[in-house]
């Protein structure tokens, strides 16, 4: 399994002066790591269902993403 480092990305990339993490969210499709991370990290988080992650994975899991959704082209961002 290919593990990522979080912590040390998400220290990098939030130390920039332009990002903050009340304006950032981790959308990815991984509940396991992906979404792990950036709930870790105090992200708000949005799980694509279409990619590893399944239905009953996210019932069984003790992360909980913010949102949950099918394509990504569901996110409205206004």
């Amino acid at each position: 399994m290919n593990q990522k480092n979080y912590p040390l990305m998400f220290r990098i990339a939030l130390n920039h002066p332009a990002v903050h993490s009340e304006d950032t969210i981790m959308m990815e499709d991984n509940l396991g790591t992906d979404i792990r991370g950036g709930i870790e990290a105090g992200l708000e988080t949005v799980l694509v269902s279409s990619g590893m992650t399944a239905e009953p994975d996210i019932v069984r899991s003790p992360f909980r993403p913010n949102h949950v959704v099918r394509s990504a082209a569901e996110i409205d961002l206004d």
